[in-house]
């Protein structure tokens, strides 16, 4: 009987330790997506204020035009871009909390 309670507290012991370690890489993830996501967002913030800034001093309303559409590109292009970036921390994020319970599930 004892040494079924010795299992038990050790088998129990093993988990903590393993949900611990899957909460630390859940927060350095959220961490590092919390930055990324920070940084983007005064990147985009700054390039949409330079915009404007180009298209007040436009003379014409070609000039407008052809700032707004360079613009529009770019902003899709790098929207794209922190999407797929985005979703690579979130992908990440999630391997690294699942790796101290790998060998709980059988392979398939």
């Amino acid at each position: 009987m004892i040494n079924g309670l010795d299992d038990i507290q050790k088998v129990g012991k093993e988990n903590m330790t393993k949900s611990i370690e899957s909460f630390g890489a859940v927060s350095k993830g959220l961490q590092t997506i919390a930055v990324e996501t920070a940084d983007y967002t005064k990147k985009a913030y700054e390039e949409g204020a330079a915009h404007l800034e180009r298209l007040m001093g436009t003379k014409s309303l070609e000039g407008a035009f052809e700032a707004q559409s360079t613009y529009l590109k770019s902003s899709y292009e790098s929207a794209v871009s922190q999407a797929n970036r985005m979703g690579e921390l979130y992908l990440g994020l999630a391997k690294e909390a699942m790796k101290p319970f790998e060998g709980y599930f059988p392979a398939k």
